[in-house]
């Protein structure tokens, strides 16, 4: 019974699989086989173009012994944490808002998702003119009598990550906000009705009992947003160039630096390897919760 029922599944529906040849392949040319050749080079000590002559881990010693990939974890651990925290929570609060049925919700919720659609490069030139010095937030304030106001954290080496963060909240809060509502819409209607019966306040529904039901979304919105952070480049390209000095740097400015301009690609593909491990580090957890949780459950 097996054997029959085996192939009955293996060819039932063959266009769609036919149709999916494509995409298989792509996946596994492109994705599969330009990661394993990034792995593969990341131990050699290829320059200009790539050469198998292997060094063992020295690309990676080297990296780890750079102050500027060192600077630029610890940026991104600091980004990364802020923004994860702020884009869920205050998205997750604008949703809330939005559930209340408000009037004009469809204009609220067009003016919130739009900064997504900016491109970052958009995003971080404007958000640059705005944390300007000389014409932005700090001059404005000063015209209108505080002359010691002072407001300029893309120039200050201590806080200019969270120039950063502001321009990159902007863009991505309304996105999460748009999932987190979809996910608010999904709770039955009898939910409600009976915490109102029982007399339990919205905030103490909302908090312990529609967020226990979301723990999917959150846990897709998290991977989502993680999985942006760790690809954080254009915005920091846009907005600092990496300044001052190497205070705003991050991994894929260092990545693209080492390949494109300093023409050491052994080092761009070992700080590639080390980016595409701290992705894993999100998938492989995100994936076990979704799936394995799911089979055990």
């Amino acid at each position: 019974m097996s054997g029959p029922s085996w192939q009955m599944r293996l060819f039932r529906h063959p266009h769609a699989k036919i149709a999916a040849i494509p995409m298989i392949l792509t996946t596994l040319v492109v994705f599969v086989g330009g990661t394993a050749w990034t792995v593969v080079y990341s131990f050699t000590n290829s320059k200009l173009l790539p050469r198998l002559k292997f060094v063992g881990f020295q690309q990676y010693d080297r990296l780890w012994s750079n102050s500027r990939w060192q600077v630029s974890i610890e940026n991104l651990m600091l980004y990364g944490v802020f923004a994860l925290v702020f884009t869920i929570a205050i998205g997750f609060l604008l949703a809330v808002l939005l559930d209340q049925k408000i009037r004009f919700e469809d204009t609220f919720r067009t003016v919130m998702l739009y900064p997504f659609a900016l491109s970052f490069i958009v995003t971080g030139l404007v958000w640059q003119w705005i944390l300007n010095p000389e014409f932005g937030v700090q001059s404005m304030v000063r015209a209108l009598g505080w002359e010691d106001f002072v407001f300029n954290p893309l120039y200050d080496p201590d806080i200019v990550m969270f120039g950063l963060l502001i321009a990159g909240l902007w863009q991505g809060t309304g996105f999460v906000m748009c999932i987190m509502l979809a996910g608010l819409r999904g709770v039955d209607e009898d939910i409600w009705k009976a915490a109102r019966v029982d007399g339990i306040p919205t905030w103490k529904t909302y908090l312990f009992i529609v967020v226990p039901m979301m723990r999917p979304v959150f846990i897709t919105t998290l991977v989502i947003v993680a999985s942006g952070i760790i690809k954080l480049y254009d915005l920091v390209v846009a907005q600092t160039s990496g300044g001052p000095g190497i205070a705003s740097q991050v991994p894929a400015m260092y990545v693209y630096d080492y390949m494109f301009t300093a023409q050491n690609l052994g080092q761009g593909l070992a700080a590639s390897t080390m980016m595409l491990l701290s992705v894993l580090i999100v998938l492989i957890p995100w994936a076990y919760l979704e799936f394995g949780g799911r089979k055990h459950g």
